[in-house]
């Protein structure tokens, strides 16, 4: 089935070639614009399903501020960056914006197919040695917790603490569903709701928000505490 997207890149060539080949697809491109700057306006007005959001400059101060604003008003819009393979400091921060993955630019067509499918359905869509790199520079281990974690855990349940902390741990909906012994839409509305009280826009933000901040120490803590004290939903 195809995917309703728009291509966005600062160089209009690269944008059209990309939404040529992927119609030819069968996806249903709804535009390829440039710049990338100017594009959220477009994205936020046409809700696609994905973005392909491609950017040469990935290092940049405010190279991702539109995906800020995309996700800030369409945040059901997967956004997935197309770049070069810059620090891991630069893929962490196209997570931190909200984007859904990151691919290089020299993936082939079906690579970025792949990528597409994977954030629509929610998955993070990102190679495995991208997304260590990522997290060995985002999780920088001289940078020692604060008082921000433990400022975030008050803002949270104890039920919410158990959810976090499996998230954290790579479970899906069904896992956190079967493992808590309720129903995959209560478990749903959990984690959206720690979304929510931590202010990001993804389960990958949030883990690594939590362990960033010292969070999932308190909060792996905080589970044990309060393990089978709530009530079963």
């Amino acid at each position: 089935m195809g995917v309703r997207l728009m291509v966005v890149d600062d160089h209009r060539l690269l944008a059209e070639a990309l939404a040529s080949a992927l119609k030819l697809r069968g996806h249903r491109v709804l535009a390829a614009a440039a710049p990338t700057a100017g594009a959220a306006d477009l994205v936020v007005s046409r809700a696609p399903e994905v973005c392909l959001f491609g950017t040469s400059t990935p290092a940049e101060p405010g190279a991702f501020d539109p995906i800020l604003r995309i996700k800030r008003e369409r945040p059901q819009v997967a956004v997935v960056v197309l770049g070069p393979v810059p620090s891991p400091r630069g893929i962490a921060a196209a997570f931190a914006a909200g984007a859904s993955g990151y691919v290089r630019h020299d993936e082939r067509i079906e690579g970025v197919e792949r990528a597409m499918a994977k954030a629509r359905s929610g998955e993070a869509a990102v190679a495995p040695q991208l997304l260590q790199g990522a997290f060995a520079e985002l999780l920088n281990p001289a940078v020692q917790p604060d008082d921000e974690g433990q400022r975030l855990l008050q803002m949270l349940t104890p039920r919410e603490v158990e959810v976090l902390v499996r998230v954290a741990e790579g479970e899906d909906t069904r896992l956190i569903a079967a493992g808590m012994g309720i129903a995959p839409s209560t478990a749903r509305t959990h984690v959206q709701r720690v979304l929510m009280k931590l202010g990001v826009g993804s389960r990958l933000e949030a883990a690594a928000l939590a362990a960033r901040t010292g969070l999932l120490e308190r909060a792996a803590g905080a589970t044990e505490r309060h393990q089978g004290s709530d009530p079963v939903e």
